[in-house]
């Protein structure tokens, strides 16, 4: 009938491939308005697209159509004409809430993430790692070199770990252990969680100077410097003494094969015969059955492309332990449905 739409031949697909398309351009919408404070200086009010620009000082119609697109994307919600509230998922994205993730958005849209990308059929094509070619070193190197940018990957990586970190002491029983290394422990994120949970475990937090370097502020203001000490060293070259039980969250994952077996061989030559190492990493099925959802995979081209790493499956983790003897013990889930395990292997 005349005047009639019609549905567009495989209407759904085409607008999930679309969506794909345009993801990058998502990115840099997101990373933009959290670097504006678009979140923050909204906050809990309604806002006019005019005075939000008087605000970051940009161009009122321009400000509009990013502050609609960011509605398109569910994270602001146009209340009136250009008149814009933070919907509950935009509330992630302002630096004033405990639950914020705009350091991990404003990372992932900075070029050092987003560079080598660029070159990731160079990555497919070689297996080697883009990052190097682009900037002339590797990541962490990058990093020592741009102490703000190290700073802003700090708080990012404490961002990205907050929430696991929370569900650890529901998994596993981390009061079995007198004291417990985070190696790689960053800012000291999770070693406050379990230390809150279990009033007479002692910590230590193992990493770089650059990693360590918010650790203090973070333990004094929970309370908790008495109670852990912070040892700067490199877990591919030794891994510290005194811990019953060694964490390692999110290390892995950043490394080759061979320097795996050389970090884990490392916290096998550290720990008490009784003692135990808890990896706490993205756990990948063996074939791709549609259990994961995509960002599990993205992870993994993600380590290839900006630092030589990969994630794993149980069979690799199994394998990988084994060379450094270790024999896994258990692989539990950290939330129902979720790739993020906690993996107990013990001294073989």
């Amino acid at each position: 009938m005349a005047g009639t739409a019609r549905p567009l031949p495989g209407a759904q697909d085409r607008r999930r491939v679309s969506r794909l398309a345009f993801g990058a351009m998502a990115t840099q919408l997101i990373g933009t308005a959290v670097r504006m404070a678009v979140f923050d200086r909204i906050g809990d009010q309604a806002w006019h697209a005019e005075e939000l620009a008087a605000q970051c000082a940009t161009d009122p119609g321009a400000t509009a159509r990013l502050l609609r697109a960011l509605a398109g994307l569910g994270l602001l919600s146009e209340t009136a004409p250009d008149t814009f509230a933070t919907t509950t998922t935009g509330v992630l994205l302002r630096r004033d809430r405990p639950e914020s993730m705009a350091a991990l958005v404003t990372m992932f849209a900075e070029p050092p993430m987003l560079r080598a990308w660029e070159h990731l059929e160079d990555s497919v094509r070689t297996g080697e790692r883009a990052f190097d070619a682009v900037f002339g070193r590797d990541f962490f190197g990058h990093l020592k070199r741009h102490p703000l940018l190290s700073e802003q990957f700090n708080t990012a990586m404490s961002q990205a770990t907050r929430d696991f970190a929370e569900l650890m002491p529901y998994a596993y029983d981390f009061g079995r252990f007198t004291t417990v290394a985070d190696v790689g422990g960053g800012d000291g994120t999770r070693i406050s969680v379990l230390l809150s949970a279990h009033p007479e475990l002692r910590g230590i937090v193992y990493d770089t100077a650059e990693g360590l370097a918010q650790a203090p502020s973070v333990l004094e203001r929970k309370g908790l410097a008495g109670r852990c000490d912070l040892v700067t060293g490199d877990f591919l070259v030794a891994a510290p003494r005194g811990a019953d039980a060694h964490v390692l969250k999110s290390v892995l994952h950043d490394w080759t094969d061979e320097q795996c077996a050389i970090i884990l061989g490392r916290c096998r030559g550290a720990l008490p015969g009784n003692g135990r190492l808890l990896i706490v990493e993205p756990v990948l099925p063996e074939y791709a059955d549609g259990r994961q959802e995509g960002l599990a995979y993205l992870s993994d081209l993600n380590m290839l492309v900006n630092f030589g790493g990969r994630e794993r499956s149980r069979a690799e983790f199994e394998k990988l332990c084994g060379r450094s003897g270790l024999a896994v013990v258990s692989v539990t889930p950290l939330a129902e449905g979720s790739h993020i395990c906690l993996i107990e292997a013990q001294p073989d």
